[in-house]
């Protein structure tokens, strides 16, 4: 869910060029936070099994010729790049821009190329022959319901120093890699130490729009797919774990738009049981999303006094990792819920990845496993504490 702020006239502009659902809300006049009252009113959950999964609820500032807009949209018909692209334009339309916006391409032409160049049998092949030997799910914390709503997650944010941010750049160019790859290695040693095991499985987060057609960085739509990787942490060293992470991300890219129920049926996972319980996402923001500075909570000041105040994404998953990269700095996203505390995960990730770069700049031959997590005297406060 999004909200704006300083809206005049919204329910003609919002639904005359946006095209959506609208409710209208009556806020309480004495309330403290009209913010805080609209979520709340509204909720951020939404209901599957009622069409559309997009709407708009606004309601007016007791006492002024203002208003203020939540805008919900379940990822099942849209992603954050659609969102994304969605906001740009209505924002365009607020501005007097909408002219200059161009032609909307369909989102079918997607639909075609993916359904007619979809190849079963080599998903599998692959899915079989990385997952295959698979057992047991991966469940940080023991935790193995995956099918939660997000009403219950708690958020935590956690930026990088720059210093850290640019370690990480440096190292994965010196290694012929991508920051992103050099993070999923760092979560998969917290993931190893959260869940007691050496060999993880976890969902990575996929655009779904780097092998789709041409202009699909313009097209609204669920691009999106969470895919698993593997990660055999005691068996690598993290120059090794970094370079077969790197060669397993570019083979996922062959398979981006296949479906996690096939991968699952793929390992060695008993049916009913989840696969894994932990979701990683490695996510670019735009300019945009940028000058928030905060993914999370976004807040903007336009020419014409609207004001991007509260933002939020949820998932299924009871814990999820987002690495936040804003071009000229990182952060880390955690989204649980109880008895995870989600600071204490970002602070566990944020210190392997220092003791990862570190690892990785010094090109000490040792096991991924030895990397530490936090020291001695840190691990056991955080233990204490969960």
């Amino acid at each position: 869910g999004i909200v704006w702020e300083g809206l005049r006239e919204p329910v003609q502009v919002v639904w005359r060029h946006a095209k959506l659902p609208v409710e209208e809300v009556t806020l309480d006049p004495h309330g403290a936070d009209r913010v805080a009252e609209l979520v709340e009113r509204v909720g951020t959950v939404m209901d599957l099994r009622r069409a559309p999964l997009i709407h708009a609820h606004l309601a007016a500032e007791p006492g002024t010729d203002r208003w203020i807009a939540l805008f919900r949209e379940h990822h099942m018909v849209q992603d954050h790049t659609g969102m994304e692209l969605l906001l740009e334009e209505v924002e365009a339309f607020l501005a007097g821009r909408g002219e200059e916006l161009p032609e909307p391409l369909p989102f079918r032409d997607f639909v075609a190329q993916a359904r007619g160049g979809a190849d079963r049998h080599g998903h599998e092949r692959y899915f079989t022959g990385l997952l295959g030997d698979v057992t047991e799910p991966t469940a940080p914390y023991g935790l193995v319901d995956v099918h939660g709503d997000g009403a219950a997650a708690v958020s935590a944010r956690l930026p990088f120093p720059a210093q850290l941010s640019e370690r990480v750049r440096t190292v994965a160019r010196s290694l012929g890699a991508s920051p992103a790859t050099v993070m999923h290695v760092a979560w998969a040693r917290v993931l190893a130490a959260v869940s007691g095991r050496e060999d993880v499985v976890f969902g990575t987060v996929l655009l779904g729009r780097l092998s789709a057609a041409a202009g699909t960085g313009r097209v609204a739509g669920p691009f999106i797919n969470t895919l698993p990787v593997l990660v055999r942490v005691g068996d690598l060293t993290p120059r090794a774990a970094v370079a077969a992470m790197r060669d397993q991300l570019a083979a996922l890219l062959e398979h981006e738009h296949a479906s996690l129920a096939l991968a699952q049926e793929a390992s060695g996972v008993p049916g009913g049981t989840p696969l894994f319980t932990s979701l990683f996402n490695y996510r670019h923001h735009a300019s945009r999303s940028a000058a928030r500075g905060d993914g999370a909570t976004p807040e903007s000041a336009a020419e014409d006094g609207i004001r991007l105040v509260f933002g939020r994404e949820t998932d299924n998953y009871p814990l999820s990792v987002s690495v936040d990269d804003y071009g000229n700095g990182l952060g880390l996203a955690v989204d649980a819920v109880a008895p995870i505390d989600p600071q204490a995960v970002a602070t566990l990730v944020a210190t392997a990845t220092e003791n990862l770069v570190a690892a990785l700049e010094s090109g000490a031959d040792r096991f991924l496993s030895s990397v530490e997590v936090l020291d001695e005297g840190e691990r056991q406060r955080l233990l204490v504490e969960w």
